[in-house]
């Protein structure tokens, strides 16, 4: 189509002007969006690398020196929030103020573009991003969704021997080794004080390797009787006051009067050491709701940054 410019009211210097189609952009720059993504994402990776040293730098294995535990989680925490605030109101405002002008449209409509192309620019850089906590974010959720076997399976080895480190119920030698199963035997079979030494049959060499045996033996006992579920049987306590009996000079009724107290520490340690795994289980899921929700709660921020600092760079665009 073509417009006629009427220079002046002299027809004869009037002339026609070529009416020039006008390019019109698509709704979404996604070059502004790429634009912000990078560098929100590059800016978070900066902001949390600073705070990883701070952090670091406030710990301190020594007692009395160092940040609290809860002063640290709560340091923790708002760093991650401004984090968020401070990389989303950066992308946000680039991937604003580098979109396209678009010609014919109102101020709502662009105010709504706007607020997409912050929320995009946050989107594609969280996405980014996860990439370098996927390792975290997956080991807490596996902590926390494992949580209650965690606590049953550290109950059940400190059941069968005792000890975190449990070894397998066949190696009774390797059972007695472990704290506190082996301690116990071995304050079980020491001599009484003013007690009658026991015979001494065999060489040395002998009776050490009959003494070892007998120890693998009461340790396979005890791991049979399972000390956190109940008592020894009348026969089996019989027969280890029989064993303590020899090895330490002591009469029947005092060996079975220590094979007794023997196991009712057994029971003792072990029950506190299944509650002390149970604990640990349950600090380690309350830690993981913990986390989870206030990385839920800075996203949330970052998300609502993003879009609000696009809106302010879009606006400064079209001045």
């Amino acid at each position: 189509m073509l417009e006629r410019d009427t220079l002046n009211a002299d027809p004869a210097r009037t002339r026609v002007v070529p009416d020039l189609p006008r390019r019109e952009h698509p709704a979404v720059s996604w070059s502004a969006v790429i634009a912000g993504a990078v560098a929100m994402a590059a800016f978070s990776l900066i902001l949390l690398t600073l705070g990883t040293g701070l952090g670091l730098s406030s710990l301190s294995p020594w007692p009395g020196s160092g940040a609290h535990a809860k002063t640290f989680g709560f340091a923790a925490i708002v760093w991650v929030v401004v984090t968020q605030i401070m990389a989303a109101g950066l992308g946000g405002y680039l991937a604003g103020r580098l979109r396209h002008t678009w010609l014919g449209v109102s101020t709502d409509e662009a105010h709504f573009r706007d607020t997409v192309h912050g929320f995009l620019a946050w989107s594609l850089a969280t996405l980014a991003t996860a990439a370098f906590l996927t390792a975290s974010i997956s080991g807490l959720a596996r902590a926390g969704a494992s949580a209650a076997a965690t606590a049953e399976g550290a109950a059940s080895s400190a059941r069968d021997a005792g000890s975190v480190a449990t070894p397998e119920r066949g190696d009774a030698a390797a059972a007695y080794r472990v704290w506190p199963m082996g301690y116990l035997i071995d304050g079980m079979l020491r001599p009484a004080i003013g007690a009658a030494a026991p015979a001494v049959q065999g060489a040395d060499t002998e009776r050490s390797n009959s003494i070892a045996r007998q120890k693998g033996e009461i340790a396979r006992i005890f791991l049979n009787s399972r000390p956190a579920d109940g008592a020894l049987s009348s026969e089996d306590s019989e027969y280890v006051a029989g064993i303590v009996a020899q090895q330490t000079g002591l009469s029947p009724a005092a060996a079975r009067a220590r094979v007794a107290a023997t196991w009712s520490a057994l029971q003792q340690k072990t029950r506190a050491m299944d509650d002390a795994a149970r604990a640990a289980a349950d600090n380690a899921r309350k830690a993981t709701i913990h986390v989870t929700l206030w990385l839920f709660v800075s996203l949330l921020i970052g998300a609502f940054t993003a879009s609000l600092l696009a809106t302010i760079g879009g606006r400064a665009r079209e001045v």
